[in-house]
């Protein structure tokens, strides 16, 4: 572990810079406020992770597993994405790489907007749906879900957020796009926002010492087919 996160509890297993400031604002948001508690993957020197899993509960516990073993850290991870219904639930677990390049997001959401091209509004629904995993060094472990959904839009709208934020307008927010809500509004009612609620418990409980059992938690993680996506890459 790299010298300037001594004192340290919890890692974030993410090198996405957009991810960390909203994991950052949320637990902040739960009482996590010394900023030495928290760091992120970069700080502590944390190797790349491939996602080898085929969910997105199976990739964010193998980067809080993998965080965990590297720090002796609490970590925390979530894999995150989009799922189209007329796309068979596509970009799914491959949302970060669509277009072939990780992470290039203006890529991504210009592929995924062509493919749609053709699509009327009224079949362009979709969710954005995100697992979050907690990792003890002990061993114990917590993973549970959250889900948006909405519509995809024809073009960009908004300049906040990141990923495919710009294209997707969750339901009941007037048809704004994720990007044209502010950052403050999207973390309480975003996908992540919701599968943080759900494992904020459990983090807290390993951070005051009382260890939890290996085991997937919440309502949503028992309804296995919205997040368990075919691979199509």
């Amino acid at each position: 572990m790299a010298d300037d996160v001594r004192g340290a509890r919890v890692v974030l297993a993410t090198q996405n810079a957009g991810k960390v400031r909203e994991l950052q604002a949320m637990l902040r948001d739960a009482g996590l406020t010394d900023p030495g508690i928290v760091v992120d993957a970069r700080t502590a020197g944390l190797s790349d992770v491939v996602e080898t899993g085929v969910t997105f509960q199976e990739n964010a516990l193998l980067k809080a597993r993998t965080a965990a073993a590297e720090t002796g850290l609490i970590a925390l991870a979530d894999d995150s994405g989009l799922s189209v219904d007329v796309m068979g639930g596509a970009p799914g677990i491959f949302s970060a790489r669509w277009s072939g390049v990780h992470g290039d997001d203006a890529a991504n959401l210009q592929l995924l907007l062509a493919q749609l091209g053709d699509i009327a509004p009224e079949n362009r629904r979709g969710s954005f749906l995100c697992a979050a995993a907690v990792v003890a060094p002990d061993g114990a472990e917590h993973v549970v879900t959250g889900e948006l959904p909405g519509n995809i839009l024809r073009e960009p709208a908004g300049e906040n957020g990141f990923g495919y934020d710009p294209i997707f307008a969750p339901d009941g927010q007037d048809g704004l796009s994720c990007a044209q809500l502010s950052p403050e509004h999207k973390n309480r009612i975003s996908h992540r926002a919701q599968a943080m609620a759900a494992v904020l418990p459990h983090l807290l409980q390993l951070l005051t010492g009382s260890s939890g059992t290996a085991r997937q938690d919440g309502p949503e993680a028992t309804v296995a087919s919205p997040l368990e996506p075919e691979p199509e890459d």
